[in-house]
């Protein structure tokens, strides 16, 4: 189930060229995003630097971030699109950006214990964390 457009998950990650599509989306994820696009998702995703860091660096290795000009590879694209793709789901469905965040950022019975965030590093996991999403939604037991 796909409520989430294209737009708003381009808008989580600040990007300049709004895709219009998800196919759109997924070329220029393919195409490689911009380091900008990580740190806008994370700075939605978290409040303290710390947080900030620590999630940067899941996705792409400090040194590697470090070396990297201006622009993400494709499999690095892919992580901060699925990271941002949650988000906007998690905003949409609670309808407040902190509210998304305290959700995204706390343990889940439905997720043995783990955070949605930590779940949703893998592709798999994402797509449980927005099944879990959906269902919360439409008021669904979780």
């Amino acid at each position: 189930m796909m409520l989430i457009s294209a737009e708003k998950i381009a808008a989580v990650m600040a990007l300049v060229n709004i895709p219009r599509s998800f196919a759109e989306l997924d070329e220029l994820v393919a195409q490689g995003l911009p380091k900008g696009a990580l740190k806008a998702s994370i700075e939605h995703i978290c409040t303290g630097s710390d947080e900030r860091k620590q999630i940067l660096y899941r996705i792409v290795p400090e040194a590697t971030y470090k070396r990297r000009r201006d622009t993400l590879t494709a499999e690095e694209s892919g992580r901060v699109e699925r990271l941002a793709r949650i988000f906007a789901t998690a905003e949409y469905v609670w309808n407040s950006e902190q509210d998304a965040r305290t959700f995204l950022m706390a343990p889940h019975s439905m997720l043995q214990g783990k955070t949605p965030l930590d779940v949703s590093m893998t592709e798999l996991g994402a797509r449980r964390v927005e099944e879990l999403l959906w269902r919360l939604y439409y008021g669904i037991a979780a």
